[in-house]
């Protein structure tokens, strides 16, 4: 009879374990998906601003239209792969190519940048000073949002990875989840804005 006792004990703890567990990695899970969120609408933000950078731009920049076709195609890549990874911030494959995406967009507005320091009535347009303000502000939100993000990953990521958890993570269905990386160096920094 005791054996019995025993037994039914063990069970109902086991039981207690993997559901504190699943409730643990599901808040974990919750915790990153929003963080995922702040970088989306940052990153909306700052899609919204490219066509406005590249509409100002274009009239000073007339023979420099293979740069702005660049940095519309770029932000066009990087709205769709944006809008994958929201669909499911878990999939680590949506998650390279939004890393891939955006280090092809920081790369093409750093030449934008780069190529409008050789226009100066475009660099004291006021439109454009306005407009590679908000760029810089929403380039340091999103470098805030994405560290979030990341922060939100490694701890959802160590909880289904420590022990007891390991063993029940992936028959729950917790799978491992992706950093938002860029993947070349020379890009992770924000483009450089400066028109003053």
């Amino acid at each position: 009879m005791s054996g019995m006792w025993i037994f039914i004990i063990v069970v109902v703890v086991l039981v207690v374990v993997i559901i504190s567990i699943y409730n643990k990695l599901v808040q974990l899970r919750n915790r990153f998906k929003n963080a995922f969120a702040q970088i989306d609408v940052q990153l909306k933000r700052r899609y919204d601003l490219i066509p406005n950078l590249v509409e100002v731009a274009k009239g000073y920049m007339k023979h420099e239209r293979e740069t702005l076709e660049a940095v519309i195609n770029a932000r066009n890549t990087a709205v769709s792969a944006a809008n994958a990874a929201a669909g499911n911030p878990a999939d680590a494959a949506a998650m390279q190519q939004l890393g891939r995406a955006e280090s092809q967009l920081g790369g093409a507005l750093g030449r934008l940048f780069a190529l409008s320091e050789s226009y100066p009535d475009l660099k004291a347009n006021q439109n454009m000073m306005q407009l590679s303000e908000e760029m810089t502000t929403t380039e340091n939100r999103v470098a805030f949002a994405r560290q979030a993000f990341n922060d939100a990953i490694m701890t959802y990521n160590n909880a289904r990875e420590v022990f007891p958890a390991v063993i029940f993570a992936g028959m729950l269905g917790f799978n491992e989840a992706q950093l938002l990386a860029i993947e070349n160096e020379a890009e992770r920094e924000a483009p450089k804005v400066s028109f003053t």
